[in-house]
């Protein structure tokens, strides 16, 4: 990489450099707002911000179902994320294992699941396993789906944690007489988790998103709830408006306790 360039990406910004990024965030900013406006007035144009559509909200019926499909949406995502997180990690013993027998599978499934859509997974437990004599609840159809997706790309994340920690640590720890498990779980992974954090959380707040493909097997998650109340009084932008208002408090909590999280391991 040339000297001029490698400046240019990685040293401080300049004051012009700072000025032109502000001048960039504002004119963002406001095109943004214009946009936001433009979307309001053509909503109120067609009738959709009408006060007729917004006053089953004043109802605690409402919001009952929509918590109630909330609480299915958390519930999925919650255990999706753990067994994505579990079997990451097995996945990812697999494919730093020196043995072929254990690597080469784990590096077979973790490519498999990488490239199959979510969507068809899921599709796989609704239509597919019923056909062979397996039948999993919509809970099931679901979340085990998500959470296999997801495996794949958590074991790289891991393994990209793994290799950022310095060789010399682990040899250091090898010179000392500690097994691989106690080089691996006791020095290498606790380092790694350090490195990997963001890319954990961006994958958590992905798997909330796909919990959205409920819909499918009409399990009780929060879209699904939506599509109800859509159905039953016609307001389609209300609705939506109020969930996707519902997911950005869900996935900003995520990021805040993402953010002490960071603090702590690091």
């Amino acid at each position: 990489m040339s000297r001029p360039l490698e400046e240019a990406l990685f040293a401080a910004p300049t004051p012009r450099a700072r000025a032109a990024a502000r001048a960039l965030s504002v004119t963002t900013g406001a095109a943004l707002l214009l946009l936001a406006a433009g979307l309001v007035l053509r909503f109120e144009d067609a009738g959709q911000l009408d006060a007729r559509y917004w006053r089953f909200f004043a109802s605690p019926s409402t919001w009952a179902f929509l918590a109630e499909g909330l609480l299915g949406t958390l519930a999925s995502a919650s255990m999706a994320a753990a067994i994505a997180l579990a079997l990451g990690l097995v996945l990812l013993l697999g494919r730093l294992a020196g043995s072929r027998l254990l690597r080469w599978p784990s590096v077979a499934a973790i490519e498999f699941l990488r490239g199959t859509p979510t969507l068809l997974l899921i599709y796989v437990c609704f239509l597919v396993l019923p056909q062979a004599g397996i039948k999993l609840s919509t809970y099931w159809m679901l979340t085990l789906p998500v959470g296999l997706s997801t495996a794949a790309v958590v074991a790289e994340v891991y393994r990209a944690g793994v290799l950022a920690v310095p060789r010399g640590q682990t040899d250091a720890a090898r010179s000392l007489g500690m097994t691989e498990i106690q080089v691996f779980f006791g020095i290498v992974f606790p380092q790694a988790l350090r490195y990997i954090v963001p890319a954990l959380v961006a994958q958590l707040v992905i798997v909330v998103k796909d919990t959205t493909f409920g819909y499918v097997v009409t399990y009780g998650e929060l879209m699904q709830n939506a599509k109800v109340l859509i159905a039953n009084y016609h307001a389609l932008v209300p609705v939506y408006l109020v969930v996707a208002l519902l997911y950005c408090l869900v996935n900003y909590a995520i990021s805040q306790a993402s953010k002490r999280l960071g603090r702590a391991v690091h």
